[in-house]
């Protein structure tokens, strides 16, 4: 169970540049030094003169020491480059809509904008490159996150949909030997088509790639495999692996479904219930049907399992922006900073 110590040393490699807007919060401070001092990512951290002071009295530690720059949203005169390039991708999106469904706005309802939230001002630092990612959310939510990220950062080409995994990182191995496993989506989308199971898993299979190293093999998960039961929720998980087949087998990823677990990951099993499937019991990306079976599935391996969930790591966006838990530890903090390099370094490559 070294994955995420896997993550961090990688990520220094990388020596990109994060944004932690939530400057504010003690756990940022705390993080931002340690992310500095340990080598990850240089930091910066928006926040107002009064925001960062006070949090640094309570984290017991000063930025200036370690000269990690602050950047001051409400003030800075960076606002404005960023404002200009907001507008001009807010109303070419809002143009595509019909006029009685546009919202075209101004330039000063765009630095408004950005001056009023932070996360948004970090989001279009890193659209423009000013910061490889964005890490945020101990005192922002998931809904704040997720709407920052579409009106800043958009989803990556081809991909309609931003989602989320979890990587696995397991007290003992998988019956086919893994040690680690992305579950998805387990955090994100309620109910996602077939369409969007097809989006979750192929930004799955990259998210796995890229934190991990490992060639993805991707299976759809169902309470059938391949016709052993009928009905609305199986049609769904087939209809999605039939659709993935042309994208992935592009991709050169393997992939199969509808797949019971078992036969996902126990070579046995897969040879009995799908002799001459995709997959040999050998998935190590397993996508969920709906958000109610994802998240139930990666608490139970958590919780009963002993296994360590990585994430949740947010995916299919243009450029890294990650979640955080409100109850996150600054060491999350530093972890999540880590995974966003390495989706960083990915999407560079790829590029």
């Amino acid at each position: 169970m070294n994955t995420i110590k896997e993550i961090v040393e990688k990520a220094k490699l990388f020596k990109g540049t994060v944004v932690l807007p939530e400057g504010m919060d003690p756990r940022v401070i705390t993080a931002a030094c340690a992310v500095k001092d340990r080598g990850i990512a240089n930091p910066v951290v928006l926040g107002t003169p009064q925001e960062i002071a006070a949090a640094e009295a309570k984290a017991g530690l000063k930025l200036s020491d370690r000269g990690i720059e602050t950047v001051d949203y409400t003030t800075s005169p960076l606002g404005e480059e960023l404002a200009a390039v907001y507008l001009e991708a807010w109303n070419k999106k809002e143009s595509r809509k019909p006029p009685e469904k546009q919202k075209i706005i101004d330039a000063a309802a765009a630095l408004a904008t950005l001056r009023g939230k932070r996360i948004y001002f970090g989001g279009m630092m890193v659209k423009t490159g000013r910061a490889h990612g964005l890490v945020a959310g101990s005192i922002a939510s998931t809904g704040d996150m997720l709407r920052a990220a579409f009106h800043t950062i958009g989803t990556q080409p081809g991909v309609k949909l931003a989602s989320s995994c979890f990587l696995m990182d397991l007290a003992r191995p998988a019956p086919n030997g893994d040690e680690v496993l992305a579950f998805a989506d387990c955090a994100v989308n309620p109910n996602p088509s077939a369409e969007q199971l097809v989006d979750i898993a192929f930004a799955s299979a990259k998210t796995f790639k890229a934190l991990t190293g490992r060639e993805p093999r991707v299976a759809f998960l169902s309470y059938s495999t391949k016709g052993s039961a009928a009905g609305e929720l199986v049609d769904k998980v087939r209809q999605a692996a039939e659709l993935a087949k042309p994208r992935f087998a592009e991709a050169g990823i393997p992939v199969d479904g509808e797949l019971q677990l078992d036969a996902a990951l126990v070579k046995s099993v897969s040879e009995l219930k799908n002799p001459g499937g995709a997959l040999c019991g050998d998935a190590n990306v397993l996508v969920f049907p709906d958000l109610q079976s994802g998240n139930i599935g990666y608490k139970l391996v958590q919780r009963l399992a002993g296994a360590e969930a990585i994430g949740p790591v947010l995916q299919g966006l243009a450029k890294p922006l990650n979640d955080l838990s409100r109850g996150c530890s600054a060491e999350d903090i530093v972890g999540t900073v880590a995974i966003a390099m390495l989706q960083a370094k990915a999407a560079e490559q790829a590029s």
